[in-house]
């Protein structure tokens, strides 16, 4: 009898300390804090990946969900993607529509992980100022990241938000985030400038996807693209036919294909101008680690580097 009653609270001490676990994960993240020592974050892609790396760097466990090379836009998360989450103390996700594509799969995904927007789960554009698609003026264009000043203020929401969750470690991850900002501060003035060297006419940046116009804002050139967004139709006779057109009535003298999609309708577009594709350049996914372009500086240096040798030489 003893035996019994001792099984049967044994099971209900379990079962009970499982449902508090489960009912309060968001009430608790301080404590776990406190008692693992390290802060869980998830980051959608690996842009964020590397942004809060350099905030939290060895303070923090960091887990990216999109891997390198793939496109966030339409992404089907894996089981280890979903624990992850689960377990996380906060989730970064770029918003301005960037996740929302498979019938939003970041969404399901923070459902399915028992967590909430603004409790657990944090946009990193915002107080960006967002532009908006000319296909579609309601819905936002979500590579603000393209413009380091954007960027930037992309590591103070993050930084800001570590703070919160981590209070005894907010100065370092101050500190760290001071050096960052003022990295990336740096190479952002020198871009701001860096195209006015190059006559308007061939200041065209060609390439798949409209990704750029945060960039081109920035940096003093034109977008022109095939398709607006990666979950849009690609390559289409209409598409085709109205970024030839742009490139006549220019005299842009390279193209450009980005690292995370294929190069299939460029390809087309260099056969049909006789212009050649002259680098690939990043947008929504930084290189695999050891390559160039792995970090969200090393990015944003090659992209400026290459768009200018491209513009300006062919």
């Amino acid at each position: 009898m003893k035996k019994a009653i001792l099984t049967f609270l044994s099971v209900f001490l379990i079962i009970g300390g499982t449902w508090f676990f489960l009912n309060n994960r968001g009430n608790t993240a301080a404590k776990r804090v406190s008692a693992d020592s390290k802060l869980r974050v998830v980051t959608t892609n690996s842009i964020l990946e590397d942004m809060v790396h350099n905030v939290g760097q060895d303070r923090i466990e960091l887990y990216s969900i999109v891997k390198r090379g793939t496109d966030p836009h339409e992404y089907e998360p894996r089981p280890a993607d979903v624990s992850a989450a689960a377990e996380a103390d906060v989730l970064f996700h770029n918003g301005l529509n960037l996740e929302t594509g498979g019938n939003g799969w970041f969404k399901k995904l923070v459902e399915t992980s028992g967590k909430k927007f603004n409790r657990d789960v944090f946009a990193a554009s915002a107080g960006v100022t967002a532009l908006h698609l000319t296909t579609n003026v309601k819905e936002e264009d979500p590579h603000a990241w393209l413009d380091l000043a954007n960027g930037i203020q992309y590591v103070k929401t993050i930084t800001k938000v570590l703070k919160e969750r981590d209070p005894q470690n907010a100065a370092y991850y101050q500190k760290n985030a001071d050096a960052y900002i003022a990295k990336l501060t740096k190479l952002h003035k020198q871009a701001t400038s860096q195209f006015l060297d190059i006559p308007k006419a061939q200041r065209l940046l060609v390439t798949s996807e409209g990704a750029f116009k945060y960039f081109s804002k920035a940096y003093h050139v034109t977008p022109a693209y095939i398709w607006e967004i990666n979950t849009e139709a690609q390559g289409t006779p209409e598409q085709m036919k109205a970024v030839l057109k742009q490139i006549d009535h220019s005299q842009v003298k390279s193209l450009f294909v980005e690292t995370s999609v294929s190069p299939k309708s460029m390809n087309k577009v260099a056969t049909e101008t006789g212009l050649t594709i002259y680098s690939k350049i990043f947008t929504d996914s930084l290189a695999q680690k050891g390559k160039t372009g792995d970090t969200y500086y090393d990015m944003m240096k090659w992209n400026l580097d290459q768009i200018h040798a491209g513009l300006t030489k062919g």
